[in-house]
C-alpha cells in the first residue's frame, strides 16, 4: 500500500504531528561520533556543535514543556480538590436536610401517634361510660320500690279473753249442767281446719287476690263443717233451741275471727321473708348502684385529666440537656410553665443578687476600714511605745570621759591630737616586740620539727622490731596452740570467734561514732 508506507515513511504513521510526539523524538547523532576528536575536521566540529546547540535546545523544550505539564497538573489536582471540597459540602448539606426532614417528618408522626393515641383513649372512656350509664338505667329499673301499708289490723285478744267469764256472762240463764256441756261444745272444733287449708294452699306472697280466694274457700269449707256441728243432733237435752241457735251463732263468730287472725299472722310472717329477701336484693343493687357511680366519677376524673394533661413536645438541641446519670428522669409530674414566667423570676433572682452583691461589697469595704482603722491605731501605738524607749534611752545615757572632756574642755582637737601621737608611738614599740616573738617563735618551731623526725625514724625502727616481735609471738602461739588439746583449741577458737566479732562490733561503733562526731564537729563549725 503505497499510501501507508508513505505515510510511515515521511510522517511516522500520522497525519498531525503533536508537540509531545516532537519533543519524544531524539536527534540522531552524527555518523563520525565514533571517531576521536582529534581525527575531526571542521566541519565535523561545526556539525558536532549544532548537534549540541539541538540537543540542549531540545532538552530545553522539554524541560519547559514538562514545568507546563507540572503547572497544568497543579491546577488540575487544585481544580479536582475544590470540586470535591464543594462536591462534600454540597453532599453535607443535602445530608443535614435529610435528618432535618426526617427529624420534622418523625415530630409529626409522634404528634398523630399521640393524637391518635388521645382519641382512642377518649373513645374508649366514652364507650365504658355509656355502657356504665345502661348498667345503672338497668338497674333502677330493675330496682323496686318497696313500700310498705301498714294494715291496721284490730287487736284482738282471742288468746287473752277470759273464755270462761265470756261464755258464763253471755249464758248466764242457762242451769249449771247444761252450760258446763255448752262450754265443752263452745271449745270443740271441726276435725279439718281452716288453717291447715290455708297452709296447703299458701304461696309466695305477691299473689294477693289468690290468698283471698284460697281464704274464702277454707271458709266456706269451715261452716259447712260448722254446720254438722250445729246440727240439732248435738244440741244437748233439755236446751231450749232459741239457745241453740245463740250459742250456734257466738260459736261461728268465734270461729271465723280465730281463722281471720291465723290467716292475717302467716300472711304477715310471709310479707316479712319477702320483704326481706328483697332488702337484700335492694342492697345488693345499692352497692352495684355505689360501685357503678365510683367508676363513673374516676372515668370522668381521667377524662378532666386527660383534657388538661396534654402531651407537648420539645424541640431540645443536642447537648443543651444535662443528665447526671444515663437513667432518663421521670417526667410524668412536670409542669409545663410559660417562658415569660420563668424570666420574671430570673429577673428578680438577678436584682436580688446584685443587692446581695453590692451589700457584700459594702460591707467589704467597711470592714477594709475598720482593718485600717485598727492597723493605724497599733501603728501609733507601736510610735508611741518607740518614743518613750527613746526617752528612756536618753534619761539613762551613760555619758564618757572623752565625752565629757569633749564637753567640758576647750581645745579638745589639740588634745585628742598628742594623744593619738603617743599611742602611735606605744604602737610601733609594740610592733617591734611582736615581731622578736615572731622570730622565736619561728626558731623554737624548726627546733621541734627536728625533734619530730627524729621521733619519726626512732617511731619507724621501733615498728619493724615490733613486727618481728609479734611474728615469733604468733609462730610460739601456734606452736603452743597445737600443743594443746582438741578441747581447748575449740575453747580457744570460740574464744578468739568472739573477741573478733567483738571487736568488729567494736569497729563498726567506733566508725559510726567518728562520722557522728564529724557532723557534729561540720555543724558547730
Amino acid at each position: 500500500n503505497e499510501r501507508l508506507r508513505a505515510l510511515n515513511d515521511m510522517m511516522g504513521g500520522v497525519l498531525e504531528v503533536k508537540k509531545e510526539d516532537i519533543l519524544k523524538m531524539d536527534i540522531p547523532p552524527p555518523s563520525f561520533i565514533s571517531k576521536p576528536e582529534h581525527v575531526w575536521n571542521d566541519e565535523e566540529k561545526k556539525i558536532f556543535r549544532e548537534h549540541e546547540k539541538k540537543v540542549k535546545e531540545l532538552n530545553e523544550e522539554k524541560e519547559n514543556y514538562r514545568r507546563a505539564l507540572e503547572n497544568e497538573l497543579e491546577k488540575l489536582e487544585a481544580s479536582i480538590q475544590e470540586t470535591t471540597k464543594k462536591f462534600d459540602e454540597t453532599v453535607c448539606k443535602l445530608s443535614e436536610r435529610k435528618v432535618k426532614s426526617e427529624m420534622v417528618i418523625y415530630q409529626e408522626e409522634l404528634k398523630i401517634v399521640n393524637l391518635v393515641y388521645a382519641l382512642l383513649l377518649d373513645e374508649e372512656l366514652d364507650a365504658r361510660e355509656a355502657g356504665l350509664h345502661n348498667f345503672l338505667m338497668k338497674k333502677e329499673k330493675e330496682k323496686v320500690s318497696y313500700h310498705l301499708e301498714c294494715c291496721s289490723w284490730e287487736t284482738c285478744n282471742i288468746y287473752n279473753i277470759n273464755l270462761e267469764h265470756g261464755f258464763t256472762k253471755e249464758f248466764a240463764g242457762v242451769p249449771p249442767d247444761l252450760l258446763e256441756e255448752l262450754f265443752q261444745l263452745y271449745k270443740h272444733r271441726p276435725k279439718t281446719t281452716m288453717t291447715e287449708m290455708l297452709l296447703d294452699t299458701a304461696g309466695l306472697y305477691g299473689d294477693c287476690s289468690g290468698s283471698a280466694e284460697d281464704y274464702k274457700r277454707a271458709l266456706g269449707l269451715l261452716m259447712k263443717a260448722m254446720d254438722e256441728l250445729d246440727s240439732p243432733e248435738h244440741m244437748p237435752n233439755g236446751l231450749d233451741l232459741s239457745i241453740w241457735e245463740h250459742f250456734c251463732l257466738a260459736r261461728r263468730s268465734k270461729m271465723e275471727s280465730e281463722e281471720l287472725v291465723k290467716w292475717k299472722a302467716l300472711t304477715l310472717a310471709e310479707m316479712e321473708a319477702f320483704l326481706q329477701r328483697r332488702m337484700d336484693d335492694n342492697e345488693k343493687i345499692k352497692s352495684e348502684i355505689e360501685d357503678i357511680f365510683q367508676e363513673l366519677t374516676w372515668l370522668k376524673e381521667e377524662k378532666i385529666k386527660l383534657r388538661l394533661n396534654l402531651t407537648v413536645q420539645f424541640l431540645l438541641k443536642q447537648g443543651q440537656v444535662e443528665l447526671e446519670s444515663t437513667e432518663i428522669p421521670d417526667y410524668t409530674d412536670a409542669i409545663l410553665i410559660n417562658k415569660a414566667v420563668i424570666e420574671e423570676l430570673n429577673c428578680s433572682i438577678m436584682a436580688q443578687a446584685e443587692k446581695k452583691i453590692a451589700s457584700m461589697v459594702e460591707y467589704k469595704d467597711f470592714s477594709k476600714g475598720i482593718f485600717q482603722l485598727e492597723w493605724e491605731h497599733k501603728k501609733m501605738r507601736m510610735q508611741i511605745e518607740d518614743l518613750k524607749q527613746k526617752a528612756r534611752d536618753i534619761a539613762t545615757l551613760p555619758i564618757s570621759k572623752d565625752r565629757q572632756l569633749f564637753l567640758t574642755v576647750l581645745n579638745y582637737d589639740s588634745r585628742i591630737a598628742h594623744r593619738i601621737s603617743v599611742m602611735e608611738q606605744s604602737l610601733g614599740i609594740m610592733d617591734e616586740l611582736h615581731k622578736k616573738n615572731v622570730k622565736n617563735r619561728q626558731k623554737r618551731i624548726k627546733e621541734l620539727e627536728k625533734c619530730i623526725s627524729l621521733k619519726e625514724q626512732e617511731n619507724y625502727e621501733l615498728s619493724l622490731e615490733l613486727k618481728e616481735t609479734l611474728v615469733s609471738v604468733s609462730e610460739r602461739r601456734h606452736l603452743f596452740e597445737a600443743a594443746d588439746t582438741q578441747h581447748v583449741s575449740e575453747k580457744i577458737a570460740k574464744q578468739r570467734y568472739r573477741e573478733i566479732l567483738k571487736r568488729k562490733h567494736l569497729r563498726g561503733l567506733v566508725k559510726k561514732q567518728e562520722e557522728q562526731f564529724e557532723i557534729l564537729q561540720a555543724e558547730a563549725e
